[in-house]
């Protein structure tokens, strides 16, 4: 039981969980846009749906459907989530500490201001 508890407790499972909640209701907020914006696309096209569509007999609108979802889908992602992100994570990133030189070059300097030393 206390190994369960640990596993349960670990941050990183919880982190998870909350992703996977979040995740389920920004899906429907997309799924939601994703319609109205195939409305939209219907409205202009004359074809409020595509899932009837054939060519030469083979029926491609499912295809088409999910197609336009699927980009749809992606540029909600990229604009709403994806860029606001890189740029908040820009703004707010650390500076990185400069990195020490390595212990050899350190040894290979102080050799060299040694070595003029003792040659002037």
């Amino acid at each position: 039981m206390k190994g369960f508890k640990e596993f349960v407790m670990r941050g990183n499972l919880v982190e998870l969980a909350v992703a996977v909640v979040m995740a389920t209701a920004f899906a429907a907020v997309v799924s939601a846009l994703v319609k109205i914006i195939l409305d939209i696309v219907g409205a202009i096209g004359g074809i409020p749906d595509f899932s009837g569509t054939s060519i030469g007999g083979i029926s491609v609108g499912p295809f088409l459907s999910a197609l336009i979802t699927f980009v749809i889908i992606a540029a909600v992602v990229y604009f709403l989530i994806v860029l606001p992100y890189n740029k908040l994570r820009e703004r707010f990133k650390k500076e990185e500490p400069e990195v020490a030189e390595k212990t050899e070059d350190l040894l290979v300097e102080i050799r060299d201001i040694l070595r003029e030393r003792n040659n002037s």
